[in-house]
């Protein structure tokens, strides 16, 4: 019974903390798709990819979007003609660099700003070197068939409703947009939040915890919990600060980084994105450059 109360608990901490940011990146999903053509996107983004991955990197300043809510902006943005490589790099950093997580790092290690440039100085190197060997690995657009489909529509004719609408109009098509992609995200957040609520429950912290005597076994359970717990990237930076007594600066901008990055959660919203050969990709080169970058962090820092 105590074990069924903790797993609800936990599981509906996750929903209520994600359903904000999920209406959110919803919302502006739909603006998206409203407002802005394709034309208007290939002419402000860079040709060259090692440029526009940077560009992608700083959007997320904009964007207070946990990485809940990011995907289905990064899905939008994809299906307007925004390149791979600056999706990604949208998508890995956004949920990091945002104003309100650096300020709630900054409050959770006691007004200490070198964990807030830590955290957000990795978030851009991990996601910028993962974006550009993407850009290398996928010249196409690995998105599953039928989101494919849709993206090659968007290609050949704008689907934003013409400039000469009313804006009530144009309102009403942003509400329609939102709606529609709450409820397909919506069911993977509710799976992904469950799985993750058991894995907590009945996988022991302490017994992930006794495995990191080393520093790379440090930022590796580190990595496995920041997975396992799904934490919202406005509330991980608490958790994190709980471990300080125990795992060294290293580890813990392993937990801050991978986390907002790639979850329980938003692995199955990716996995209804884009094909699961990527996804497996994606995640594999997020963890190794975060695994180095928190042992060159911990070599420079500790």
């Amino acid at each position: 019974m105590v074990t069924f109360l903790q797993l609800n608990t936990i599981f509906l901490s996750m929903i209520m903390e994600a359903i904000p940011f999920i209406l959110l990146g919803v919302m502006i999903s739909g603006l998206i798709q409203t407002f802005l053509s394709e034309r208007w996107i290939a002419r402000m983004l860079p040709q060259n990819r090692y440029v526009s991955s940077l560009l992608g990197c700083g959007v997320g300043l904009f964007f207070p979007a946990c990485e809940c809510g990011i995907v289905p902006i990064t899905k939008r943005l994809l299906r307007k003609g925004v390149p791979l490589h600056a999706g990604i790099a949208f998508m890995l950093t956004g949920p990091i660099i945002n104003p309100i997580v650096l300020f709630s790092t900054y409050i959770a290690f006691g007004n200490d700003w070198r964990m807030v440039l830590v955290r957000a100085g990795m978030a851009i190197v991990v996601a910028y070197a993962t974006a550009i060997a993407v850009s290398f690995l996928y010249p196409k657009l690995p998105l599953r068939q039928a989101e494919l489909a849709s993206a090659e529509i968007a290609a050949a004719s704008d689907l934003s409703v013409p400039a000469q609408a009313s804006l009530k109009r144009r309102l009403y098509d942003v509400m329609l947009h939102a709606i529609d992609e709450f409820f397909s995200v919506g069911k993977y957040l509710v799976l992904g939040a469950f799985i993750a609520a058991s894995m907590q429950t009945f996988i022991p912290t302490s017994a992930l915890m006794n495995l990191g005597h080393t520093p790379v076994t440090a930022s590796l359970v580190m990595i496995g919990l920041a997975f396992i717990m799904s934490l919202c990237s406005e509330a991980d930076a608490f958790i994190a600060s709980s471990f300080r007594g125990t795992f060294s600066i290293g580890s813990l901008s392993a937990f801050l980084v991978f986390g907002p990055m790639i979850d329980i959660k938003n692995t199955l919203m990716l996995l209804a994105v884009f094909r699961g050969k990527f996804v497996i990709v994606l995640i594999t080169l997020v963890a190794g450059i975060t695994l180095v970058s928190s042992l060159i962090v911990g070599r420079l820092l500790g």
